[in-house]
């Protein structure tokens, strides 16, 4: 895969997002990180919980498959497997610097190891916890961030019977005691959290361990009230959060649908505020759904756990597809069994650049329950390169000019952990709807993310039959005005007249197998159970080239292949027009 080509940074974008990125976990500032130390220390004075005076349900799940790997010692940090049987989780992540070592400290582990339950499981999480309260429980070590801290607190309290049953009662005293240290230190905390899903899960955090631990049922009420005023404050009324990442917008519909069952639970008043950000975000996230059941991949977001999706919609009881035109920034196109998601909004800013795709007006595209067009994922769990590169406007299903992505990555020397924020974005995105015969939808969507650098505006046209048969599109690069003309004479100026080189990508779902047809004018295309669509092209090169998905749930990259139209741009204009056509 193409590495994101990166220019010098815009150094007052740069300056704008540094309050806002200093509070995310992966580039929490020197001053954040010291007083997250102060605080975590301070905590353990306090006095403590030594039971539950009630235990909610678990608000995540684990693989099994996963559990069976950690068992055998195999660990997946910062994207390479490394392999220490009979070491310890604590061991492998020292030696492992980055931020996939850090998140290993939100125990998302511990969901895998429950999820296999078996005695061996059970053993282990009960050691590796005993070991991180030994290393890590007065405050030492990276874990200590407000969203860190509230995942690690849930996870703990929801899967008591795995870490304290059978041979785990003498693990208790410390148990108990580190959970009321961490509660503390959350309480003090929790509004240094960065917007968006960490200022959610900071405060649900709050909430579960105010409900579950004696001695803290005071935490409630204040933790309840923070909790409504960020519904009011950071879903929006379409329901969508400033992250543009789904999978972030179901984490948090998730996490507020539990906090409502177990207030009721409690016999407790419930939050009229919350509910309605329920109300609100529950059609939208359908909207954002792909007919197989999985989540469009947007903005450093996955697919959804499996089974993730359906049930945490189906716990919120409100019914209904949302009907905007687009939703957190992306346009849908639906017919006939056939669904097309598109990035059309400028990327997302602040704390949420630093997860953010050079996307721009890419798209993906399922029917019925097979993907057919997707991008290449996020690449969580693969390291940073893989992280980088899947960021790149070449990882998604759009078009890249001379080898450059619509929005760029802040330059800044990397520390361990630290992640670049997306910048230099594209300022004007522009979106016209509108209906043709017979069913026909169609998008009209511009983007300026290559007009400051080249003079030139990337348009995008997308029809979809009434049927869902035929997906038609074209994708066209022009200097709109004199001024465009001189930015992209300068642009080719060294190109010796050949004229400014572009790619349009379609990369393939992997369970597709594709095949160049009709004399190398069309790409076959199989899905699932012999389904056959055909791609055409006219204006530009066709050729097949390899690409791979990144999921979240596999070991190492999955290796699939892209559809690659090429060419160069002369006379201040290009136009490309392709189609996918599915066979009768």
């Amino acid at each position: 895969m193409q590495a994101l080509h990166r220019k010098d940074p815009d150094t007052a974008m740069a300056g704008s997002l540094k309050q806002d990125l200093s509070r995310s976990t992966g580039s929490r500032s020197a001053g954040y990180r010291a007083a997250d130390r102060m605080h975590a220390l301070l905590a353990g004075l306090g006095p403590g919980s030594t039971a539950f005076v009630s235990h909610p349900e678990p608000t995540s799940f684990g693989d099994p498959a996963r559990g069976r790997q950690l068992l055998a010692g195999n660990h997946l940090i910062n994207g390479e497997i490394i392999a220490a049987p009979g070491l310890s989780l604590w061991d492998v992540a020292a030696d492992a610097p980055g931020l996939d070592a850090m998140m290993l400290h939100d125990f998302k582990w511990l969901d895998d190891l429950a999820a296999l339950g078996t005695k061996p499981a059970r053993e282990l999480a009960q050691r590796w916890l005993s070991d991180w309260i030994t290393r890590y429980g007065r405050g030492r070590g990276p874990g200590w961030t407000p969203d860190l801290t509230a995942r690690r607190i849930m996870r703990w309290i929801s899967h008591t019977v795995l870490l304290l049953g059978a041979d785990g009662s003498a693990l208790a005293p410390r148990y108990f005691r580190s959970l009321s240290h961490q509660t503390v230190f959350l309480s003090r905390r929790w509004r240094t959290a960065a917007s968006g899903r960490p200022r959610f899960e900071a405060l649900c955090g709050m909430m579960y361990a105010g409900l579950s631990l004696s001695g803290f049922e005071d935490k409630v009420a204040a933790a309840s009230k923070a909790l409504d005023q960020a519904c009011r404050r950071e879903i929006d009324a379409q329901g969508a959060l400033a992250s543009r990442n789904p999978e972030d917008m179901l984490d948090v519909l998730s996490l507020l649908t539990w906090v409502a069952e177990a207030v009721e639970a409690r016999g407790l008043p419930p939050s009229l505020e919350q509910a309605k950000a329920i109300t609100r975000m529950a059609p939208s996230l359908r909207a954002l759904r792909h007919r197989d059941g999985t989540l469009l991949r947007g903005h450093g977001g996955g697919r959804g756990a499996p089974g993730h999706l359906k049930g945490a919609l189906a716990r919120t009881g409100v019914a209904g597809l949302s009907e905007a035109p687009s939703v957190m920034g992306f346009a849908r196109l639906a017919a006939g069994g056939t669904t097309v998601l598109i990035d059309a909004a400028t990327p997302p800013r602040g704390a949420a650049a630093l997860s953010a795709h050079a996307s721009t007006l890419a798209f993906e595209m399922t029917s019925g329950v097979h993907p057919l067009i997707v991008s290449c994922g996020p690449a969580t769990g693969f390291g940073p390169e893989w992280r980088r590169a899947a960021r790149a406007t070449a990882s998604h299903s759009t078009l890249e000019l001379d080898g450059l992505s619509s929005s760029r990555l802040i330059t800044r020397a990397r520390k361990p952990g630290e992640i670049e924020a997306l910048a230099q974005v594209p300022t004007r995105v522009t979106v016209e709807i509108y209906d043709g015969p017979l069913g026909m939808s169609g998008r009209l969507m511009t983007h300026d993310g290559y007009d400051a650098s080249h003079g030139l505006t990337h348009a995008r046209q997308m029809e979809l039959d009434g049927a869902g048969r035929v997906l038609s599109g074209t994708d066209t690069l022009a200097a709109l005005s004199e001024g465009a003309h001189l930015r992209c004479d300068r642009a080719a100026a060294g190109t010796r007249g050949t004229g400014l080189p572009y790619s349009l990508r379609f990369h393939l779902a992997p369970d597709v197998e594709a095949e160049i047809d009709m004399g190398g004018t069309a790409v076959s295309l199989v899905a699932g159970e012999g389904e056959v669509w055909i791609f055409r092209a006219r204006g530009a090169e066709l050729r097949l080239a390899p690409s791979v998905v990144l999921e979240r749930d596999r070991l190492k990259p999955r290796a699939t292949r892209q559809i690659v139209l090429a060419g160069h741009v002369q006379d201040y204009a290009v136009e490309i027009g392709w189609s996918l056509t599915r066979a009768t």
